[in-house]
Formats: structure tokens, C-alpha cells, sequence
């Protein structure tokens, strides 16, 4: 607990419980004399019926009273010889009285969950729930209270300590003849419980007469407070710290690296020492101590620091958890100078560690010190000012030099009746606003941090004033800004940029002030009156200020007619979304701020709107549109600021029903994202002399460009919804889109979205939205048709689709400027196939003129097409152009003037192979020849892709006749020299008479073609020369493992070559050559004369 002479007075307790008399078991009544006298009681309204009420005796009143004033320590060694009866009393009194302490120190689980041990053997729990009623279940399970319902139902008589065991169960600790026993109700799957007490400088309870129940199994943790109500005699705190144990505990959670539910347990442990400041628990700053020198010496720090990576996201918000603890900390307003000292030494300590995290993550800011903004501190800490990278211990180093002394500030917390009506001073950091009540001018983080910070260590009073006196401070701000806005008007849109105005946002700031101040405010609207009077001794320590001539008035009189904590609340969190800051450096802290932002707007979304926070929403969204630069939604803002997407649709969506106009105002404002914006300005740097200089100018890196982006689309896509059925605000929505939109799968996506919006199946389809759908679609299609994007086919095909279902004109009107939008193998393979297709025709009830129509734009687009890019589009058209003769020809034309330059041999037999399939030989011979005469077929390339198309030509110019065939011969002994595939177009001729298989009925004399005369003769003659070429060019690097293969080679042109009258001369020549030129490989001519002798 807090030091001693800081206790608040204690109150007055009766001596013993109403009912529980020294000789009456609980439930049970005493004697009938007393029972009489406590029904009058009642009667009186003193004591609830039923209750009996019986004084302590001399000797219980004796033992408390020492155990108040001693450790039972001091006890100990004072008094050698002390009767066992008196011993047991000063133990049962030596614990301490006040349940709520017990409670926070013995009860943090709320469940059955996995527990976390915490200070003092008390066990973590879960955090608190949302809403009164899951606030009441969590307090109810809590394992202190299943221990005093055992109490209250008679389960157990003198009872020392109510806790909780490891597993989270109730534990109940009795004295009973020199014994401790253990009652509790224990789960059916916890078998056995493991328990252990460990009882501090009790003698005479020896720890062998600790009775656990046999089935139950002693356990090496501790899970009770000590229960002689004090550490030793020189400490300060009325409990004992087990501080190895909460070092252990935090060392094993950090070594389990985010897994097992360790961060989650981090944060409980994070709850209790709020718990404990609140309660102004001493042990709060020595416990977070404890866990920071943990956090400091985690090896993954250093490790992180070398490789260069950054720590996870949950490891960080822990670090900014913990950062936003001591700042509570050494802004205790009841601190000892030589605490705060000590605070100071040990923080700079940690903050000189090499490894020590920077404030905003992996990337360090050189941001001036702002935090220190009173004059007392404003040049106290120079050397911290200097460092490059702020720690998340810089702020709490800087809060040392701020104190509570000021007596404006005093006033303000110190009492609800603080005004000066006859002050009439309207500069800008004036004491009082026009309405005389009190502001409180200073740099807004640390000024809410000093909010958080008397919430922290139990002075919601307090914070709740100064809440108050800071908004108030806002809103009057707000109101000089725009006035100054006002001025500069003209001169600021004629430039069309602005300056900083804010380098630092306050939502996502490490502080988080916004949160502080909705928090402190929603907090005063949740909670009845009783809970802010739980301590109220602020004033006690600090001082009493001179008095001052004031016109005191009702706290309630610092709120406008009709405001509330809660209109209040709401306001001061848009005035903090609404602010225009620029986007912080760093992957992290631009990650918070979408986080801090995405956060405080589902706070709000959990309020109700009535009328009087409608009226609240549209003063603010007013205000943000009309300030300028000072706002995010101003009229000119800079550059760089962060986006308000998020923001925008969270008041779209709340205004949309009360006022559409302003809703609709502030989501197109919204909708710009300068920082993409290739054509803006380079921009006026120049900032206002109240702020520093100190962002530079660079290109900015924003890592959560695509976060944002989406949010943006997402806005997009809220309007678009809105907006169904209104022509004129759907035309505005789409003309933001196409203007402010730079992401072509946003847009695409926004497209998609329209046109399933207008196309739902309990209603007729919206032809206003399906044509801003089309329009986005035409959009994506320019913007990604000279870029590659894997997604472009769905494109083209979901636009043919949104085409076809606003009709016929659609439709022509992509196909006559389908080069805006399309490839030519785009609108040929798609666009034109679909449209001709029959689904399409029966989709548009079309009749046949209109088909004919339709047809006629497709056939054009498909020769379009093919005379812009042959090679891909002429197949397609000539397909598409099949039913009209003159297109058909057109196309065939096509092919032929690009065959000789633009076109591969292979889309050339394609073509060829077409044109004999739909009856057209004679054209399919003459592509074919040209085919050929594109191809180089090399010796070597016996498993050419080619070969089949050079086969097939030669087959079709042998059906067509003699002169096909002896036209095409040399052609292919042109292209072709691999001999395999020479001989066998070779032998194919030999086996039948050309134009045998002719069409039309055309039928040549039957008689086989000569191998001596042409044009078999030239082909013959090419076959033996290509293998006399290509044994000549394997025989130059064969390998042994290839003899056997080259012999097979050898006896396929034999073949060959007796083929010929004088074929067998010609081989023996060959072979007797080859044993001459090569008789080094003497192992293969060897081979050579046994096959051929």
C-alpha cells in the first residue's frame, strides 16, 4: 500500500461482523436477550433483520489493535514469552481488514483459464468485460468472492485469509487449535489440487500442522499474501512483494515469445499495477520496476537489433504499455521528491541500454521535445531533447520535470466551483474563456497524460475536472483556428497548399491523449457519484493556493445548456479524429495510427445517437469542413496528412439519416488522397512560428498505402450503396471515384460492388447504378491497358458482362472504341466471341435485325483486330467472320499480306490447318508453302514441334496432285536438312499416287511417282546428303555409350540410300570413307565392319 502517512483516515468498523458472534457459527443466532435486542435494532433501522450483533472481546480488541500498529515480526522479537491464545489472535488480526485490498492482491483470474502468478503468490486473471453485466459475472467468479460466499455460507469459522490456489479455485484459509486448514470448492477435472501456503515468521503455526486434504498434493507455487500483514519492519508497504517471483513469472511469459496466451497474461499483469496505483499501492511502481528490468534484459532485443528486424506488433503495443505506466508513475501528484529521483536515475539507466525500443518502433524521429510545455521544464532536459531516437522511456524523463504546483491547475482539480466571470483577457493562452471557466493551456498529451495519471492512482474527480477545463480549452482553439482560417482564405485556396500545422497527430501519439480524455469522460457518465468520492484527499499533501476573488458556479456550469460528460466525450473524440496531422515516419507508427484511429471509432460506434449528439456531430463535421489546414477535412490541407477514410464513412454512415447533404459533403471531401496525386504541388514547407522546422522534405514512404487505399474503397463503396436510386449523387460519387481512386483493382472492386448492388433479385435493376458500374469498369480497362495486370481477362469479361445487362447500346458502344479499352486479342477472344455468342442473344430478347446488327459491330471489330495484330487476332477472325462471305475473304487477305512479314510458321499452319478443316485446301496448300518457307529445320532437330505441321503440308500437297507436290518439294529441301524427317516425307510420297485421295472427285492415271525423275529425285538426293551431313557432324564428338545408338543410325540410311539404282555403291563408299577419316575410333569402325561389312 501507499506510504503510511499518506493513508487515507480509516474508516470505523464495527467490532465483528453482524451475526458472527464468538460463540455463534455463522447462520447461527445468539442468545434470546440479544436476538431481541437486535430485532429493535433492526426495527430502528441499525441492523437488518435477522442479523445479531456481539462485541469482540478484550482480547481481540487488544490483538488488533497491536496488529494494526506492528508487523507481527516486530512482535516477535519484542516479546519473548507471549501466551499461545494471544498469538493466535494477533496472527488471525495481523491480516489486513480491507477487502477490496485483499481482493486485488489474492483474486486475478475470473475464470478457469490458465492462470498467471503475480505479485505476492496472487494469481492473473482476465480482463475486465465489456458492459455492466459482464462486469458483474467477472466479479462474481472472481475467487475471492466464491471464498467469502463459502464464508457467508457457513463453511468455515475464524478465518484468517480468503485467496486463491493456483488453479484458480476459492481457497479459504481457517485457524482452528494450531491448524491451518484449506476449504475451497474444487473442479472435477483438477485432480489433485495443488496447494501450498507459505507462512512468514510464524512460529507458532508450524508448517508441518498445515493440513491439506489427503487426495491433494502440495505445489511449489505460493498463492497466498503474507499473512502477517507486513514485509519487515523497515519497509514502507503493508504487503509483502514476492519480487523473484514476479521477475520469473515475466521472464517465462517473454520466453514464450507471444505464444500460450503470454502477451495476454503481460497484459493482466499491466492491469494490476493500474489496480495497485489506483489503490495508491506503493508496491504498483515497485512491480512495474520489477517487469521493465525483465523486459530490458529479454535476449530477444539485442537479437532483433542486429538482424535489423523489427519486434512483433504485440511485443510492441507491451512496450508502449509499458511506457504509458511510468508515465503515470513519476506523474503520481503525491510522490516524494526523492521517489521521483529515484524513478528518474533508474529510467535514464534503462534508457542509455543500446537495445532500448525507440518510441516509434524501428524507425527513430527527430522530433523537438514537446512534451515539456510548462515553463518549468522547457529547457530542463537538453540532453534528452538531443537524443536522435526517442525511447519509449524519453516521455516518462521528460514528465519528471513537470509538477503540480501551478495554482490555476490546482483550482481546477482541486474544486468544482472555479470561474471568473469579470475575466475578460481573449489572448490565446488566456486562464478563462468568455463564459469565465477555466482552460488549461498546454501541450495536449502531456496534458491528458496528467489525466491518465490522476485516473491511475485513484483520483477520477480530479481527472474528470481537468477533462473538462482541457476540452473547453480545444474548443476554443478550434475557434481561433477557424477565424484564422477565415482570414487567410483566399490567399490559401488561390495557393492551393498549405503548411504544418500539427507534426503530432494525437490519435496514434504514444500518449494517446484522445482515448485519455473520451475514456475519463465516459467513465463519469457510467459510474453513479459514490465511486468518484472513494478518495478525495487530493489536497491534502499538495497544498492550499492563495485565494483568489472568484464567482463561484456549478460544476455543471462549465457544460453548455443541454451538454453532457457523454456529448462531451463524443465531441472531444472528433475533435481528435477530425485533426489534420501528417503521417508519422516508420511501418509501426503508421500502423497505429489506422489501429488508434479503427479503435476510438468503435467506441463511438457502441453510443447511441439521440438529437443531442446529432446536433454534436454536426457542429463538429461542420467545423472540420471549414477549417482549412487545421483540420483533416479542411478545404486545403497538406500532402502529406493523414487520410480520413475511415473517419468519413463513420460519419457518413451516423449523419446519413439526420442530415444527407453534410454526410454526403464530408465523404467526398474525404475521398482525396493527395499523397498520390502525380500533379501536386511540390509544397509550401513553411510552417507557422509557433511550430518547428523540423519535418524534411522527402518523397514520403507510407507502408500502409494499401491499408489506406482500402478504407478508401471502402468509403467509396458506402456512398455508392447510399446512393442507389438517386441519379444526381450517384453521378458525384462516381466523378470522386474516377478523380481521387488510383488503384485499378479498387476500382474494379468498386465496380463489382455497383453492379451487384443495382442487379439484386428482389428488385428490378437499376440502370443509373448499372451505368456508374460500367463507367468504373471502362475506367479499370483504360488504366490497365498499357499495363501488365493478371487480372485483365476477368476484367474484359465481367465488362461484357455489365454491358449486356444494360442492353444492345452498351455494347456497341464498347466495340466501336474497343482500342481505348482493350487488346486486340482481348476484343477478338472475348469481347467480340461473347457478344456473337447465343447466351448474349438470348440474354437481349434480340431480334434478327438487331442481331444481324450486333453481329455486323463484332465481324468489323475482329477485322480491326486482325489488320492491327495478325499473329493473335487472324484465327479469331476468320472464325468470327465465317457466315459473311466478304468478311471472310477480308480476313483470308489479311493473313496472306501479313504471312510473308509479320507472321511465325507456326500461326501460319495453324491458319492452314483451319482452312482445310472448313474446306478450303487450295488455301490451306498455299499458307502451308508459306509456312515453310518460315521454318529452318537443322540436322539435329528430330523432335522439332514442327515436324508434324511439315509432314502434314507435304501430305496435303501429295492429295492435292503432282504439281502441289513437286511445289512444295523444294521448299521444304530448302528448310528441312534433318535426314530422319526428310525420309520419311520421303517414303510417305513412294506409297501412293498424288491426288489419289484429291477432292472433288479428281483422279489421277494411279501410277507411282519415280524416284529417278523429279521431283522424288531432288528429294532423294537431299535425304542421302542430309545423312551423309549429319553422320559426318556426330561422328566429330561421339562417345563410346553412343556407338550402338550411331550403328541404328547408320542402317536407317542405308535404307535410305537403296533407295536409289545405285544406292548400295554409293553406301559402300560412304562406309569405306568413314573407316579411312575415322580409324582413330578404332572400337566403332570396328563395329561398323562387323554390321556393314
Amino acid at each position: 500500500m501507499a506510504e503510511r502517512g499518506h493513508l487515507p483516515p480509516p474508516t470505523k468498523h464495527l467490532c465483528c461482523r453482524p451475526g458472527y458472534g464468538s460463540g455463534c457459527r455463522p447462520g447461527q443466532r445468539v442468545a434470546t436477550t440479544a436476538a431481541a435486542a437486535a430485532a429493535a435494532a433492526a426495527a430502528l433501522g441499525l441492523l437488518p433483520l435477522g442479523k445479531t450483533q456481539s462485541p469482540d472481546s478484550l482480547l481481540d480488541i487488544a490483538a488488533r489493535k497491536v496488529a494494526e500498529k506492528w508487523p507481527f515480526q516486530r512482535v516477535e522479537e519484542r516479546f519473548e514469552r507471549i501466551p499461545e491464545p494471544v498469538q493466535r489472535r494477533i496472527v488471525y488480526w495481523s491480516f489486513p481488514r480491507s477487502e477490496r485490498e485483499i481482493c486485488m492482491y489474492s483474486s486475478f483470474n475470473t475464470g478457469a483459464e490458465d492462470p498467471a502468478i503475480t505479485p505476492g503468490g496472487a494469481t492473473a486473471g482476465a480482463a475486465p468485460g465489456g458492459g455492466a453485466d459482464t462486469a458483474a459475472d467477472d466479479e462474481n467468479r472472481l475467487p475471492f468472492r466464491r471464498g467469502i460466499a463459502l464464508l457467508d455460507g457457513g463453511c468455515v469459522d475464524n478465518v484468517l485469509q480468503v485467496g486463491e490456489s493456483p488453479a484458480g479455485t476459492a481457497l479459504v484459509i481457517e485457524q482452528e487449535q494450531h491448524t491451518i486448514e484449506f476449504i475451497g470448492c474444487f473442479p472435477p477435472k483438477l485432480n489433485p489440487l495443488e496447494v501450498h501456503i507459505r507462512l512468514a515468521h510464524l512460529p507458532a503455526l508450524p508448517t508441518k500442522n498445515i493440513q491439506v486434504p489427503e487426495q491433494k498434493q502440495p505445489h511449489e507455487w505460493v498463492c497466498a499474501p503474507d499473512p502477517t500483514a507486513g514485509a519487515s519492519i523497515d519497509d514502507e508497504n503493508c504487503w509483502h512483494l514476492d519480487e523473484e517471483q514476479v521477475q520469473e513469472q515475466v521472464k517465462l511469459f517473454l520466453s514464450h515469445g507471444g505464444y500460450h496466451g503470454s502477451g495476454k497474461q503481460l497484459n493482466l499483469l499491466f492491469a494490476k499495477v493500474r489496480e495497485m496505483l489506483k489503490m495508491r499501492d506503493s508496491n504498483g511502481a515497485r512491480m512495474l520496476t520489477l517487469i521493465t528490468e525483465q523486459f530490458m534484459a529479454d535476449p530477444r532485443l539485442s537479437h532483433w537489433r542486429q538482424q535489423g528486424n523489427a519486434m512483433t506488433d504485440k511485443y510492441r503495443q507491451l512496450w508502449d504499455e509499458l511506457g504509458a505506466l511510468w508515465m503515470c508513475i513519476v506523474l503520481n501528484p503525491h510522490c516524494k521528491l526523492e521517489q521521483k529521483a529515484g524513478w528518474l536515475k533508474q529510467l535514464k539507466k534503462w534508457n542509455s541500454v543500446d537495445v532500448c525500443p525507440w518510441e516509434d518502433g524501428n524507425h527513430g524521429n527527430e522530433l523537438p521535445n514537446l512534451t515539456n510545455a510548462l515553463p518549468q521544464g522547457a529547457n530542463a532536459n537538453q540532453d534528452s531533447s538531443n537524443r536522435r531516437h526517442r525511447t519509449v522511456f524519453t516521455r516518462a524523463i521528460e514528465a519528471c520535470n513537470l509538477h503540480w504546483q501551478d495554482s490555476h491547475l490546482q483550482h481546477i482539480i482541486s474544486g468544482d466551483l472555479y470561474t471568473n466571470c469579470c475575466y475578460h483577457d481573449n489572448n490565446e493562452n488566456s486562464l478563462f474563456d468568455s463564459h469565465g471557466w477555466p482552460l488549461w493551456h498546454e501541450h495536449v498529451p502531456t496534458a491528458c497524460a496528467r489525466v491518465d495519471a490522476l485516473r491511475s492512482h485513484g483520483y477520477p474527480r480530479e481527472a474528470l475536472r481537468l477533462s473538462i477545463a482541457i476540452v473547453n480549452t480545444l474548443r476554443r482553439q478550434q475557434q481561433k483556428q477557424l477565424e484564422m482560417f477565415q482570414a487567410q482564405k483566399k490567399e490559401l485556396l488561390h495557393k492551393g497548399v498549405t503548411s504544418v500545422t500539427n507534426l503530432e497527430g494525437w490519435v496514434g501519439h504514444p500518449l494517446d491523449p484522445i482515448s485519455t480524455l473520451f475514456s475519463s469522460l465516459m467513465e463519469a457518465c457510467r459510474v453513479d457519484d459514490e465511486s468518484f468520492h472513494g478518495f478525495s484527499d487530493f489536497m491534502e499533501n499538495v497544498g492550499q493556493c492563495k485565494s483568489l476573488e472568484y464567482q463561484h458556479l456549478p460544476a455543471h456550469k462549465f457544460l453548455e445548456e443541454g451538454e453532457s460528460y457523454l456529448t462531451l466525450a463524443v465531441e472531444v473524440a472528433l475533435i481528435g479524429l477530425g485533426q489534420q496531422r501528417i503521417m508519422p515516419d516508420g511501418l509501426y507508427a503508421q500502423e497505429k495510427v489506422c489501429r488508434n484511429e479503427e479503435q476510438l471509432i468503435s467506441k463511438l460506434q457502441e453510443i447511441e445517437l439521440d438529437d443531442t449528439l446529432v446536433k454534436i456531430f454536426r457542429k463538429q463535421t461542420i467545423f472540420l469542413l471549414e477549417a482549412g489546414p487545421y483540420s483533416g477535412l479542411g478545404e486545403v490541407i497538406h500532402r502529406e496528412s493523414v487520410p480520413m477514410h475511415t473517419f468519413a464513412k463513420y460519419l457518413f454512415t451516423s449523419l446519413l439519416h439526420h442530415d444527407a447533404e453534410l454526410a454526403y459533403k464530408t465523404a467526398l471531401r474525404a475521398m482525396r488522397l493527395l499523397v498520390l496525386e502525380s500533379t501536386a504541388h511540390s509544397g509550401d514547407m513553411s510552417r507557422p512560428h509557433h511550430i518547428a522546422s523540423v519535418v524534411p522534405n522527402r518523397y514520403p514512404r507510407w507502408f500502409t498505402l494499401s491499408h489506406i487505399e482500402s478504407q478508401q474503397c471502402e468509403l467509396a463503396s458506402t456512398m455508392l450503396t447510399a446512393a442507389k436510386g438517386d441519379v444526381q449523387r450517384l453521378e458525384t460519387v462516381l466523378e470522386s471515384i474516377q478523380k481521387n481512386i488510383h488503384s485499378s483493382s479498387h476500382i474494379f472492386k468498386l465496380a463489382q460492388d455497383a453492379f451487384k448492388i443495382a442487379t439484386l433479385m428482389d428488385s428490378l435493376p437499376d440502370i443509373t447504378l448499372l451505368k456508374v458500374s460500367l463507367e468504373l469498369g471502362l475506367q479499370v480497362m483504360r488504366m490497365t491497358l498499357s499495363t501488365l495486370n493478371w487480372r485483365r481477362r476477368e476484367m474484359a469479361r465481367w465488362l461484357v458482362t455489365c454491358a449486356t445487362e444494360i442492353g444492345v447500346y452498351a455494347l456497341d458502344s464498347i466495340m466501336q472504341n474497343w482500342f481505348t479499352l482493350f487488346t486486340p486479342t482481348e476484343a477478338t477472344s472475348i469481347v467480340a466471341t461473347t457478344v456473337m455468342s447465343n447466351s448474349t442473344i438470348v440474354r437481349l430478347h434480340l431480334d434478327c435485325r438487331q442481331q444481324e446488327k450486333l453481329a455486323s459491330s463484332a465481324r468489323t471489330l475482329a477485322l480491326q483486330c486482325a489488320m492491327k495484330d495478325p499473329q493473335n487476332c487472324a484465327l479469331s477472325a476468320l472464325t468470327l467472320c465465317e457466315k459473311d462471305h466478304i468478311a471472310f475473304e477480308t480476313a483470308y487477305q489479311i493473313v496472306l499480306d501479313a504471312a510473308t512479314t509479320s507472321m511465325s510458321y507456326s500461326q501460319l499452319f495453324t491458319i492452314a490447318r483451319y482452312m482445310e478443316h472448313r474446306g478450303y485446301p487450295m488455301r490451306a496448300y498455299k499458307l502451308a508453302t508459306l509456312a515453310i518457307t518460315h521454318l529452318n529445320l537443322s540436322y539435329n532437330q528430330d523432335t522439332h514441334p514442327a515436324i508434324n505441321d511439315v509432314l502434314w503440308a507435304c501430305a496435303l500437297s501429295h492429295s492435292l496432285g503432282k504439281n502441289e507436290l513437286a511445289a512444295i518439294i523444294p521448299l521444304v529441301v530448302k528448310s528441312v536438312k534433318c535426314a530422319t524427317v526428310l525420309s520419311d516425307i520421303l517414303r510417305r510420297c513412294t506409297l501412293t499416287t498424288p491426288g489419289m485421295v484429291g477432292l472433288h472427285g479428281r483422279r489421277n492415271s494411279g501410277k507411282l511417282m519415280s524416284l529417278d525423275k523429279a521431283p522424288l529425285r531432288q528429294l532423294l538426293d537431299a535425304t542421302i546428303g542430309a545423312y551423309i551431313n549429319t553422320t559426318h557432324s556426330r561422328l566429330t564428338h561421339i562417345s563410346p555409350r553412343h556407338y550402338s545408338e550411331f550403328i541404328e543410325f547408320l542402317s536407317k540410311a542405308r535404307e535410305t540410300f537403296l533407295m536409289a539404282h545405285d544406292g548400295h555403291i554409293q553406301f559402300t563408299q560412304f562406309t569405306d570413307n568413314l573407316k579411312q577419316i575415322y580409324k582413330g575410333k578404332k572400337k566403332l569402325m570396328m563395329l561398323v565392319r562387323e554390321r556393314f561389312g
